[in-house]
């Protein structure tokens, strides 16, 4: 019996709502869903990456990330991860090269405009994802 069927969305904090939407819309294609307003106060807003998955946005000035934190990244597919890197470059955005992952998965990494950590992901004919579950991954990390 499964119970969860898949991750509905991840919640970050901004410390600028309008820069933060214009990272995820303009450098990563990503489309707004809606806004939360609290009155007229805009407070945040969702993210919509399709099939039922969305980032969840609020506004929160003193938030800070550290590499001891318990949740490290956020994920996001892509089927173009060349076309992606040529256009966040394009948008004077950072992002690592791309390299495959000990799991046969082409990566790269970047960050947004709060300092959250973004993996870009490929899947290849030879990612773990999808082969052998419950296999060993050798990480050489």
């Amino acid at each position: 019996m499964t119970l969860i069927k898949q991750v509905a969305h991840t919640c970050i904090f901004a410390h600028d709502l309008a820069a933060t939407e214009a990272f995820y819309r303009d450098v990563l294609g990503i489309p707004k869903a809606f806004d939360f307003r609290r009155g007229e106060d805009w407070i945040g807003f969702y993210l919509d990456l399709g099939a039922r998955t969305f980032i969840e946005v609020f506004r929160k000035a003193e938030s800070s990330f550290d590499e001891k934190n318990q949740i490290n990244h956020i994920c996001l597919e892509t089927d173009d991860l060349d076309g992606l890197l040529a256009h966040v470059r394009g948008q004077g955005v950072e992002i690592t090269d791309k390299k495959l992952g000990a799991d046969g998965t082409w990566q790269a990494w970047t960050k947004d405009p709060n300092g959250v950590k973004l993996e870009i992901f490929q899947y290849t004919e030879n990612s773990m994802q999808f082969g052998a579950r419950g296999g060993v991954c050798q990480v050489n990390w």
